[in-house]
């Protein structure tokens, strides 16, 4: 672990001087700062209006941290052939990935505790100016759906390591990464329909292959729906506990998962 850490603290440095990320939190303030005149064209829902927006802007720029940013730290090194001087030192590949991923989650906590802080000084400012459609808000639900986004994000991170291991460009790991990404939002909806034609005016029945494939992907990519509790937070509905430990085991442990497969991908690359 003495050789990881050190590795995480400089990726977390370099993630911080990637201009993206510049980039990415002009476009989270611009985002947080029409949350107010947006809000404010939707008086009798304003309250839920301006938590939705405030949550989905850090969903959606933590997603661009990790789409444009955590892709390309491994790419880099390989571009530039700075790994060959890391792994001259006493560090072996699976330790290099591991320590690449946990700057990356550095650096992704770091990022979405800075844009919950303004993510809640915009829902401050829409419910001092509409106080009165706020009856139903509540701070928990916020900070859990932050938490879960977070969460999410390490996960998705996890996951562009795993395509980073064995793809030879980066644009490889970000089309994989993009397509993981829009399976995972939808794996739970598609799988409904097909396992309950009857229910919804299809106008066909699904083959068996269809249905085996759809639950073969249900199981194998992640069901990042699990994490989007936007809409509860909005309505200030509370999540039942069980849920929220078993929706953060499933985060934990598929993460786990995907970097050990990562890990071992890696090991037996070859370089350029």
């Amino acid at each position: 672990m003495s050789s990881i850490w050190p590795l995480a603290f400089i990726t977390f440095k370099e993630g911080i001087r990637n201009r993206a990320i510049y980039g990415i939190s002009l476009f989270a303030l611009l985002l947080l700062g029409a949350n107010l005149l947006i809000s404010g064209m939707m008086m009798r829902s304003a309250g839920k209006t301006a938590v939705d927006m405030a949550l989905s802007t850090v969903s959606l720029c933590g997603l661009l941290l990790v789409l444009f940013v955590g892709i390309n730290l491994i790419a880099k090194d390989l571009d530039r052939r700075t790994i060959y001087m890391v792994l001259a030192r006493p560090i072996s590949r699976s330790r290099y990935i591991v320590g690449k991923f946990l700057g990356m989650v550095l650096l992704i906590l770091a990022t979405v505790a800075i844009l919950a802080v303004f993510a809640a000084l915009s829902i401050l400012l829409v419910k001092f100016a509409y106080p009165d459609y706020f009856d139903r808000f509540s701070w928990p639900p916020v900070v859990l759906a932050v938490g879960l986004t977070a969460l999410m994000l390490v996960m998705l991170s996890a996951i562009s390591f795993l395509f980073a291991s064995f793809a030879s460009t980066s644009f490889i790991t970000l089309a994989l990464t993009i397509i993981t990404y829009l399976i995972g939002q939808s794996i739970s909806e598609v799988k409904a329909l097909v396992e309950a034609p009857g229910t919804i005016s299809l106008g066909y029945q699904p083959s068996g292959i269809t249905v085996a494939l759809v639950r073969m992907a249900y199981y194998l990519f992640p069901n990042l729906s699990f994490f989007d509790v936007k809409l509860q937070a909005a309505h200030g509905l509370a999540i039942p506990p069980v849920t929220i430990m078993w929706t953060v085991a499933y985060g934990i442990i598929y993460t786990a998962i995907i970097i050990l497969f990562a890990a071992l991908i890696f090991r037996r690359k070859e370089f350029p």
